[in-house]
């Protein structure tokens, strides 16, 4: 099927500065909502007051689960984790019962790579032989994302089950963009909440990665400014990988669909990613599956309800 390229953002986005967003700020924000989470109980502290000033743990009572200093930790909250150790981000990483990919997420923030000069990003492109693979899989919904959550390649399958991708503007060729501001995508998930949700715990991800990235930081400030479920989702700081799950889909033509997902990172390119979902075999679901198989992008053409650009 089609391929994406990037393309230039219409206009820059107030979310970051100098192009990208700002570590430091990130750093701060993530450790704040981390330790707002946690209560004294949860730890296993004593809770002296009923009145307390802030949510969750204090400073001082996260740095004692740490084993550092109030003004060590108090300067790493504000930003500064430029000569933070790997082993005291450990313990921070086990006080805050972090996951294992907010942990990589704060690694990320405190220490961030250096760049050595600054690049455009450049343009994401799927092997060819990639794009075969896909097209062989004639049974299986599957598809390759890329950075910021783009739409890179995909199958007649994902284009039965998800929608005529082709017919989209290239820029428009991006989930953040579709799930938050397409209609058509609250329709189509029926954990729509569940699904904005992991959208931008993605997102998160890959800003926590690439915070000099201009074009994430310009979907951040479109997003922000379109969609009031964006900017409170983006405020909680929550942080995951795509993996594996189950997604109900609701298809205008066949109805509800349960598949399973499975997301591979490509070895040569850790920025992308090979999505593949299925449905178990014998179910309704495998049984619509074949029907959409059988009527390929024209299932979604017929119901009327391709995704459009907006």
């Amino acid at each position: 099927m089609d391929e994406q390229t990037d393309p230039v953002p219409a206009s820059a986005s107030s979310a970051g500065r100098s192009g990208g967003l700002d570590p430091r700020a990130e750093l701060s924000e993530f450790l704040r909502t981390r330790r707002a989470r946690l209560k004294p109980e949860d730890v296993g502290l004593p809770d002296f007051g009923r009145h307390r000033r802030v949510p969750g743990l204090r400073r001082e009572e996260l740095a004692q689960l740490a084993g550092v200093s109030v003004a060590y930790y108090t300067r790493l909250e504000q930003g500064n984790g430029r000569n933070v150790s790997a082993e005291v981000l450990d313990s921070i990483a086990r006080a805050l019962r972090l996951t294992g990919a907010e942990h990589s997420h704060l690694v990320h923030l405190a220490k961030p790579k250096q760049q050595r000069r600054k690049q455009q990003p450049r343009t994401q492109q799927t092997r060819a032989t990639l794009r075969q693979l896909l097209d062989t899989m004639d049974t299986v919904p599957a598809y390759v994302a890329g950075r910021r959550s783009d739409i890179l390649a995909w199958n007649r399958m994902a284009a039965a089950v998800f929608g005529d991708w082709g017919a989209l503007p290239p820029q428009e060729r991006n989930w953040a963009r579709l799930v938050f501001l397409n209609p058509d995508y609250r329709e189509l998930f029926v954990e729509w909440d569940q699904k904005t949700s992991d959208m931008v715990s993605f997102l998160r991800w890959d800003a926590g990665c690439h915070p000099d990235d201009p074009r994430l930081a310009a979907l951040v400030g479109e997003l922000s400014v379109k969609s009031e479920e964006f900017r409170r989702l983006w405020a909680a700081h929550d942080v995951k990988e795509k993996s594996h799950g189950v997604k109900h889909i609701r298809h205008p033509l066949v109805g509800e669909l349960t598949l399973s997902f499975e997301t591979f990172r490509l070895v040569d390119d850790s920025e992308q990613q090979l999505v593949t979902y299925h449905a178990e075999p014998g179910s309704p679901s495998a049984e619509a599956l074949r029907l959409l198989g059988s009527w390929g992008a024209d299932a979604r053409r017929a119901t009327d309800v391709s995704p459009r650009s907006h």
